[in-house]
C-alpha cells in the first residue's frame, strides 16, 4: 500500500524499545535571502495527536495556523533559531543544524530519541536519533515540527515586512520571488538580508 501522508510507525517502532520519549525535529527558512532559519522539536502525546498533520508545505497557511495552535495545547514544543549572522558565518546547512539542536535542547526534559528530517544528523547532537529522508511526509512528529516552524518563522517575517515595507516578506516570507528580487534593486539590502547568499552579494559587490 502506497503511503499516502505521514503516520505514526517510527515512533511507535520507538515505544516498542521503550523509547517513549521521541522527539519529531524540521527545520524552516534554508531557501530565503532573508531572515533567520527556525527550527522546532515536537514530543506528540500519542493520545492526542491532531488530525490532518502532514508536511507544512503541502497545507494552506490558514490550515497550519489552526494546526499549529492545536499542537501548542496538546504536544511538547521548543522552537529555536540560527541568525542571518550564523547563516553567513558558517553556511545555510550548519546554520540549520545549530537550531535544531538549539530546539531539542529547548525541551524540558530530554528525548529519549530524535527523528531528524533529512539525510544528516547535526553535529553536537549527543542524543540517539536517526536521520528520515523527507521525514515531513512520512513521520508525523517530523511534520508536526514543520508546521509550528513554518507559522513560526512566517509570523516573524510578517512582523520583519512591518518594519522593512517594499520587500513582501509578509507574502514571500523572504524567499526569491519576483517582487522581493525587485525590492533588493530599487531599496537595497536591508540587515534581515544574508549576505553569502549569491543574488545579496551580488547587489552588495557589484561594480
Amino acid at each position: 500500500m502506497i503511503q499516502t501522508g505521514p503516520d505514526f510507525s517510527y515512533e511507535t517502532d520507538l515505544f516498542a524499545r521503550g523509547l517513549t520519549r521521541v522527539a519529531g525535529v524540521d527545520e524552516v527558512g534554508r531557501g530565503p535571502l532573508a531572515g533567520p532559519v527556525v527550527a522546532a522539536a515536537v514530543v506528540l502525546d500519542p493520545a492526542r495527536i491532531p488530525d490532518g498533520l502532514n508536511d507544512s508545505k503541502k497545507l494552506t497557511a490558514k490550515r497550519r495556523a489552526a494546526l499549529a495552535e492545536e499542537l501548542w495545547q496538546v504536544a511538547e514544543i521548543s522552537i529555536a533559531r540560527a541568525s542571518v549572522q550564523e547563516i553567513d558565518e558558517h553556511n545555510i546547512l550548519r546554520a540549520s543544524h545549530i537550531a535544531m539542536v538549539r530546539a531539542i535542547e529547548g525541551l524540558s526534559t530530554a528525548p529519549h530519541h530524535v527523528l531528524i528530517d533529512g539525510n544528516l544528523l547535526p553535529r553536537g547532537l549527543t542524543l540517539p536519533a536517526d536521520p528520515v529522508i523527507k521525514g515531513d511526509g512520512r513521520s508525523l512528529s517530523i511534520a508536526a515540527a514543520s508546521i509550528v516552524a513554518k507559522v513560526a518563522r512566517d509570523t516573524e517575517m510578517e512582523s520583519l515586512a512591518q518594519q522593512f515595507p517594499g520587500y513582501g516578506w509578509d507574502r514571500n516570507a523572504g524567499y526569491p520571488s519576483k517582487q522581493h528580487l525587485e525590492a533588493l534593486q530599487s531599496l537595497g539590502v536591508t540587515p534581515h538580508h544574508r549576505r553569502s547568499f549569491r543574488p545579496v552579494h551580488n547587489i552588495l559587490y557589484q561594480e
